[in-house]
């Protein structure tokens, strides 16, 4: 989710925008409807006004008919069609009111005139294609056909409403379109943080993204020369360092004194071992992918690091099922193994390392003292608290960089004299 924040707040404002021009639309579409509605319908007061005259003058049906006809209204004689209208039509709007006729009649010699009141209900209804009028009166009822009107159609409002989802549909559009340079630079980013060192950043666009990705590939190429020019002068280094180191070990070989000859010889195979530990040290910081990443036990690789140790077996006190399997560079995870083993009877009191295997963490365990520092400060390259003994040199340095690579972590804990090193 959070690897599509962006695009989720664009979708999630594309959906509150749509609703909400759809709930408008919609109570628009009501309210016009309605307005509708109740515009057609004030074509009632003529249709009771013809009716009313004809029930008071008591004129003939074809009479009633030709005035409706003016007025574009039909009258529905058939009473299954009247029956099959009422029955099945929509009824639009209903209203009752009270009729005031004025009748005329002689008293005390003169002409008197008396208003009648009746009462009248007015339905409107819609049956297919058609709107019909349908009059009751306590006297009788009558349906009209209006031939004139037609049901409410909200096609300009639909039109208009397609248009507007339209625009803003390509609007939202348009602006993921202007997004994918950026999803393709975070891809082409991650790449390059995984170690692909020669992907590009480079585009060809003019906007603030296309800008980005172009200051990108600016920096991606200075530090690939920076890179570059650090391998080529440690190569360089310790290919240089490896000739006086051999020459110094064959001219040792030559003095009298034995002490001396101890002395320097021990000088060297610390310096020679110094550089190995650099060139693994430039092989971790350079391990570009994973090509070199296999399966293998966990029992063998223990084997491994133990005959590159050359200690004893008794040393070594083995917790691990042999069904265990790793994926990981086999030069690189023993040499971490190791110097987890080194340090581990170097620095314990017995000098004897437990090596097991639990909940999916390899665990290193000695007894000693507890580290008077925090493990960060040990994992730091060079760092010597004690020369004499205390010193960890490049050990869990390179540790530490071997197991980032494997995407691992170096833990440490102590528990009743017994301190233990974790691979989680």
């Amino acid at each position: 989710m959070k690897q599509h924040a962006v695009l989720i707040t664009v979708l999630f404002a594309l959906g509150v925008t749509l609703l909400s021009v759809s709930i408008v639309f919609w109570e628009f579409y009501k309210v016009n409807k309605q307005q509708y509605i109740n515009h057609t319908f004030t074509k009632y007061s003529i249709i009771t006004q013809i009716y009313r005259e004809h029930l008071q003058r008591e004129s003939s049906t074809i009479l009633l008919e030709a005035n409706l006809a003016v007025y574009k209204l039909k009258v529905i004689k058939e009473k299954v069609d009247e029956k099959i209208i009422l029955k099945s039509a929509k009824v639009l709007k209903k209203e009752g009111f009270q009729s005031v006729d004025e009748a005329f009649m002689m008293s005390g010699g003169s002409i008197v005139s008396q208003k009648v009141v009746s009462d009248l209900r007015a339905t409107m209804m819609q049956f297919k294609d058609s709107i019909y009028f349908f009059i009751q009166t306590p006297t009788g009822s009558i349906l009209i056909e209006d031939e004139e009107l037609s049901p409410y159609r909200p096609w300009s409002m639909l039109y208009s409403y397609t248009t507007i989802i339209g625009i803003i549909a390509i609007s939202y559009y348009l602006i993921l379109q202007k997004l994918r340079p950026l999803i393709r630079l975070r891809r082409k980013i991650a790449q390059y943080g995984n170690g692909n060192l020669k992907v590009s950043f480079r585009s060809k666009g003019s906007d603030e993204i296309a800008l980005i990705a172009n200051e990108l590939e600016a920096t991606r190429v200075k530090i690939n020369t920076i890179l570059d020019s650090r391998t080529l002068f440690l190569r360089n280094l310790m290919h240089e360092l490896k000739t006086p180191i051999a020459k110094g070990t064959i001219a040792t070989q030559m003095l009298d004194s034995d002490k001396q000859k101890e002395r320097f010889t021990s000088i060297f195979k610390r310096l020679e071992c110094l550089i190995n530990e650099f060139a693994l040290i430039e092989e971790v910081t350079n391990l570009d992918d994973k090509k070199d990443f296999k399966e293998y036990r966990l029992i063998d690789l223990i084997d491994g690091a133990i005959d590159m140790a050359m200690i004893e077996r008794t040393s070594i006190c083995i917790d691990v099922e042999p069904t265990i399997k790793l994926v990981v560079n086999y030069r690189l995870y023993t040499t971490a193994i190791k110097n987890m083993i080194d340090n581990g009877i170097k620095y314990s009191d017995d000098a004897h390392v437990k090596i097991a295997f639990k909940e999916n963490e390899l665990c290193f365990e000695s007894k000693g003292a507890c580290l008077s520092h925090p493990l960060s400060y040990y994992i730091e390259p060079f760092t010597k608290e004690n020369p004499s003994k205390n010193s960890f040199g490049l050990g869990l340095y390179l540790v530490d960089s071997i197991l980032k690579a494997h995407s691992q972590v170096l833990a440490h804990e102590y528990e009743e004299g017994i301190n233990r090193f974790i691979f989680a």
